[in-house]
């Protein structure tokens, strides 16, 4: 998706801010769900998702997905 231009003299230029880096996991690293609480990475799908083993289920989330955060 393309950033919208806007004209330089606009007072809205000074409110964009800049986007966090996306989180990087690692295998074996512990993490935490909004939704499905803490577990840990058991594997990778590129830069597309991240395989978590919750205890009782395995869940595939979406790596850029911001219910997601490393510990």
């Amino acid at each position: 998706m393309a950033t919208p231009r806007s004209l330089a003299s606009s007072p809205f230029n000074n409110l964009r801010v800049p986007q966090p880096p996306p989180a990087v996991f690692v295998v074996g690293q512990r993490v935490t769900h909004d939704r499905h609480g803490l577990g840990r990475v058991v594997g990778l799908e590129g830069e597309v998702a991240v395989l978590v083993d919750f205890g009782d289920r395995v869940v595939r989330v979406a790596a850029g997905s911001a219910r997601l955060h490393a510990l």
